[in-house]
C-alpha cells in the first residue's frame, strides 16, 4: 500500500528544484550586494514567541499554527514566520551589545495550516531580511529597493508595491476609536470573525477576505487620514525617495498586514501568475517588537518573499534545467570498469561533471544512455584503450570518434582543454 504525502506538503522532484536552486543563488548574489549576513533560525520555537509578537487575535495564532506539547510539558510550534525567530535570536545572543545595526537575511521553510491553493502550501519556503537598529525612514527606502531589485533578479512579472503607513503609538491609538466607533455602527454587516475580534484589534477590519464584512467596512476610516506629523514625515520621505529610482507601487490605505507587530511603513508585493489575490510576499516596520521581547528598545524593519509564489510568478523559463554531465564514460568489461571508477573519481574532484555507466551493458545500450542524458561527450574504456593507455572520445554532436584521444594520466584541466579541441566544429571556409 502506497503511503501519500501530507496535505499541503509538497515534493520538489529535480526539475522544479534547480528553479529553487537558481531563485536561491540569485537572492544571495543581490542581499550580499546589500551588505546582509545570513542567519539560520531553529524550525521549532516555543509557541508564546509567536503568540506575543503576531498577535493573538491573527489568523495565523488562532487557526494556523502547528503547535505541539513536548515531552516535557513546554508547548511548541513549527515557526509560521522568519521575524519573530530572528528578533529571539537577536535578544538571546546580546547581539545589539555588539553592533550597532544588525542586518540579516534568511532562507527556509515555514509552516501553517491553511487551505492548499495555488502557490500556498502548509509548508512554505520563505526569503526574509530584516535590519535591526534603525528607525529613519531612509532605511524604509532601502528595504524597498533591495525588495524590488530582488524582483527584477528573479525575472518576477509586472511586480508592484502596495504601500501603506499604520501610524505610531502616538496616533493610533486616536485611530483605533474611530475604527472602533464605526465597527460598532455596522456591526450587523461584519462577519463572526470580525465581530469577535472588534473590541480587541478593530485594525482586523480592514484585513477581512470576507466579501460582505468587505462590503460593510468600504467605507471604513483608514490610517492614512489620521497619521501624526512624524508619521506623516517618515512616509513621505519614504515614498519620496523610493519614486525617484523609479519603483513602482501604489497606496493601498486598507493592507493592515496580518500581524500585529507593524507600525509606520508595510508593504505587500504583488505579481502576475498569480490570480487573486496576487501577493508574493510583504512586509514592514516593526519598531516594538525587540523590547517587547524582551530585548533593548531599538527599531526594526524587514521583509519576506514566498518561494512558491516567486516560482509562479517568474518569467517563464527562467531558472536553470538539471545540470547534464560534461562527460560519460562508457566501460567495457570488468577491468574497464575499476579504471572507469578511479577516472571519474579523480576528475569529479577536478570539477568535472561525470557520468558513470554500468560496465556490464554492452557499448550500444551505454551509448544510449549517454544520449539520453545529453552528454556532449562519451570517452570509451574498453581492452584496447587500457593497453594504449588512452580513451577513445566520440563527440555526440558531431558524431565523430577520436581514437584514443586522451592519456589515462590527464588532469581534469587536461581532460577539458584537449576535449574542447578535438571536438570544436571547423571553421567555415568561404570561397
Amino acid at each position: 500500500m502506497k503511503i501519500p504525502s501530507v496535505k499541503g506538503f509538497h515534493d520538489s522532484l529535480p526539475g522544479e528544484s534547480c528553479r529553487w536552486a537558481w531563485v536561491e543563488q540569485r537572492a544571495r548574489r543581490v542581499l550580499d550586494g546589500y551588505g546582509f549576513a545570513e542567519i539560520r533560525i531553529p524550525i521549532v520555537e516555543r509557541a508564546d514567541l509567536f503568540s506575543r509578537s503576531i498577535g493573538d487575535t491573527t489568523d495565523i495564532v488562532e487557526k494556523e499554527m502547528y503547535t505541539f506539547t513536548d515531552r516535557d510539558g513546554s508547548t511548541l510550534t513549527l515557526r509560521p514566520e522568519g521575524t519573530a525567530s530572528v528578533v529571539r535570536a537577536y535578544v538571546e545572543h546580546a547581539i545589539a551589545q555588539r553592533e550597532p545595526v544588525s542586518k540579516f537575511f534568511y532562507l527556509g521553510p515555514m509552516f501553517r495550516r491553511e487551505r492548499p491553493q495555488k502557490g500556498r502550501l502548509r509548508q512554505f519556503s520563505q526569503i526574509g531580511v530584516e535590519v535591526i537598529g534603525r528607525d529613519d525612514a531612509a532605511i524604509d527606502a532601502d528595504v524597498l529597493l533591495l525588495l524590488f531589485d530582488l524582483l527584477v533578479a528573479l525575472h518576477v512579472r509586472d511586480p508592484q508595491i502596495e504601500l501603506n503607513s499604520l501610524g505610531c503609538t502616538a496616533c493610533r491609538p486616536a485611530y483605533r476609536v474611530t475604527l472602533l466607533s464605526f465597527g460598532e455602527a455596522h456591526r450587523a454587516g461584519l462577519c463572526a470573525n470580525c465581530t469577535r475580534r472588534l473590541e480587541r484589534n478593530p485594525l482586523r477590519l480592514l484585513d477581512c477576505k470576507d466579501p460582505a464584512c468587505h462590503a460593510a467596512t468600504a467605507d471604513a476610516p483608514v490610517m492614512l487620514d489620521h497619521l501624526c506629523g512624524a508619521c506623516r514625515g517618515h512616509f513621505d520621505t519614504v515614498r519620496a525617495m523610493i519614486e525617484r529610482e523609479g519603483v513602482p507601487h501604489r497606496l493601498n490605505p486598507r493592507m493592515v498586514r496580518g500581524l500585529d507587530y507593524y507600525v509606520r511603513t508595510a508593504f505587500e508585493v504583488t505579481a502576475a501568475g498569480l490570480g487573486a489575490p496576487g501577493a508574493v510576499g510583504g512586509g514592514g516596520r516593526y519598531d516594538g517588537l525587540v523590547r517587547d521581547l524582551g530585548g533593548p528598545d531599538v527599531a526594526g524593519v524587514g521583509f519576506a518573499l514566498g518561494v512558491e509564489r516567486l516560482l509562479l510568478s517568474m518569467a517563464e523559463h527562467t531558472g536553470t534545467a538539471p545540470h547534464g554531465p560534461d562527460v560519460f564514460l562508457v566501460p567495457l568489461g570488468t577491468a574497464a570498469e575499476a579504471e572507469a571508477i578511479h577516472l571519474a573519481h579523480r576528475w569529479r574532484r577536478d570539477g568535472v561533471r561525470v557520468e558513470l555507466a554500468n560496465g556490464g551493458r554492452s557499448l550500444k545500450s551505454q551509448m544510449r544512455l549517454a544520449d539520453k542524458a545529453g552528454a556532449p561527450v562519451v570517452l570509451i574504456v574498453g581492452d584496447d584503450e587500457l593497453s594504449a593507455h588512452a580513451l577513445t572520445v566520440r563527440d555526440m554532436r558531431a558524431k565523430r570518434d577520436f581514437p584514443r584521444a586522451v592519456d589515462l594520466a590527464a588532469s581534469g584541466a587536461v581532460l577539458r582543454a584537449t576535449l574542447a579541441r578535438i571536438t570544436e566544429p571547423p571553421a567555415e571556409q568561404h570561397t
